[in-house]
């Protein structure tokens, strides 16, 4: 079997953002040097999909810089539309509420996205051409807009997860709902569009749980929802720390070889850059936490560089155009 790509991401932010902090640090900056020595170490090419304060650090420019110069990395864009420029409250406190961009006005939506964009082009001195919606929150506009700022690779859709019942703005809908969204990679712009300039959709990789296949119903009943969770999560992400629930490297081995025997058109990883620092994010509060992450890490990178080959968001698209598929309706995330 030919080598499977592995993509590896990094959502690249502010140091432990859960606690909804008024001014936002970013000292998880000087940890991504290691990260990114083990990823090379395994010829895998991380993404560092950026925010507006990590786009601000000196430390993380200096690094960033030096990845993308050496061929060892890449940089993307991604937004957390609550402190990001410009500034037009959406909620009586858009820091504790944490609203979506898809939320906003579509000219705030635009001009955020512009912000973002110019500012890391300008810092890294390279086009962004990848980008992740801040909380996983994305639709047909914003797809869009990235196009019209030159965007080729989102990567924000997380096929089978249903994120209505995470909440933004107060009396809003929620988050996406890709409960029904293709695992696979998929051009968004519709079925007549010229793939070489649609956006192309790669997904997360996300494979529902045992007890979730088996009986999915559990998962929407309140009082069964909790119980069945313990049990078995309705879905294992290639992610150590999906949703501040801690994964051993068991659970992510064998989410990963159960991919393998599906023969994945690609694998996707990712994790936080905070998570990368003690006391960056509530699953790496010690020195401890961080070492157990490495050495997860490293069990699961060996074992996938077995069958994988490393690319950036960008190389996979040129990949995918090399053998292209039937582009997705962009309509499709109208509903999401």
């Amino acid at each position: 079997m030919s080598e499977t790509p592995f993509i590896v991401t990094v959502d690249t932010e502010g140091d432990n953002l859960w606690e909804k902090p008024r001014a936002i640090t970013t000292r998880n900056a000087a940890y991504l040097p290691r990260f990114q020595q083990l990823c090379e170490k395994f010829r895998f090419k991380p993404v560092y999909l950026t925010n507006h304060e990590m786009a601000l650090s000196d430390v993380f420019v200096d690094f960033a810089r030096d990845v993308v110069s050496r061929g060892a990395g890449e940089v993307g864009m991604h937004l957390h539309a609550w402190n990001s420029p410009p500034l037009e409250a959406l909620t009586a406190d858009d820091f504790h509420h944490q609203p979506y961009l898809v939320e906003y006005p579509e000219r705030v939506m635009r001009d955020k996205i512009r912000a973002v964009t110019d500012l890391l082009e300008d810092r890294v001195g390279r086009k962004m051409v990848s980008h992740r919606a801040g909380r996983w929150a994305f639709d047909a506009r914003y797809a869009g807009m990235l196009l019209d700022e030159g965007y080729l690779v989102d990567c924000s859709v997380t096929p089978g997860v249903d994120w209505r019942a995470n909440p933004g703005a107060p009396g809003g809908k929620g988050g996406s709902d890709y409960s029904a969204f293709d695992p696979s990679p998929h051009f968004l712009g519709g079925r007549d569009a010229a793939p070489a300039k649609a956006l192309l959709e790669v997904p997360m990789t996300v494979i529902p749980g045992r007890l979730y296949r088996w009986s999915p119903w559990l998962y929407r009943i309140p009082g069964l929802r909790r119980a069945a969770g313990r049990i078995s999560p309705a879905h294992r992400w290639l992610c150590p720390v999906p949703l501040l629930e801690k994964r051993n490297v068991e659970a992510m081995l064998g989410l990963a070889r159960h991919a393998r025997r599906a023969r994945p058109t690609h694998l996707q990883f990712m994790l936080h850059s905070c998570d990368l620092m003690p006391g960056g994010s509530p699953s790496s509060s010690s020195e401890q936490d961080v070492e157990r992450l490495y050495a997860c890490l490293e069990v699961l990178f060996e074992e996938i560089s077995t069958w994988c080959r490393g690319m950036t968001l960008a190389e996979f698209r040129e990949h995918w155009l090399r053998a292209p598929r039937t582009a997705l309706n962009v309509e499709r995330l109208a509903h999401a």
